[in-house]
């Protein structure tokens, strides 16, 4: 219970699982409703097949887990778990997209982003992963009962 539920109990992890979670949930509700100024699924799924050439049954998963992640996230739900499955969405994403294009997010408008932005959001999930979820969490009331 510890491992999965365990937590610092430290407001700048509740900051920094706050703004994680509104980011993946931001992002998957592009991909998966269309918000945001999103595409929404049916050009999601488009973009991924013909795009980033990323096999198309991919899409779903990959919006459900941004949307659905970033919600726990938000709400300090599993964190340890969501951080793991954001981590490596962000390697899978540097690998398939960013890494080719440098570090840097574009220097241009209409310039390809490089892999920075996708260090953040790793280099935040790592946070919660060692940290746990903070102060006003989910996570902390399970472990509590």
């Amino acid at each position: 219970m510890e491992l999965v539920f365990g937590t610092y109990l430290s407001w700048s992890l509740l900051i920094v699982r706050a703004f994680l979670g509104a980011i993946f949930f931001a992002h998957g509700a592009q991909k998966l409703f269309g918000w945001f100024g999103g595409m929404g699924l049916r050009e999601t799924v488009r973009s991924f097949q013909h795009v980033l050439r990323i096999p198309p049954a991919l899409a779903v998963p990959v919006a459900l887990t941004e949307t659905v992640g970033g919600l726990a996230m938000i709400g300090g739900l599993l964190v340890r778990l969501v951080a793991v499955v954001f981590i490596i969405h962000m390697l899978v994403a540097i690998a398939r997209v960013t890494g080719q294009h440098g570090f840097f997010l574009a220097q241009r408008p209409g310039g390809n982003n490089g892999c920075e932005y996708n260090l953040v959001l790793i280099g935040m999930s790592i946070a919660i992963l060692v940290g746990g979820a903070g102060a006003l969490s989910i996570d902390r009331l399970i472990l509590l009962r």
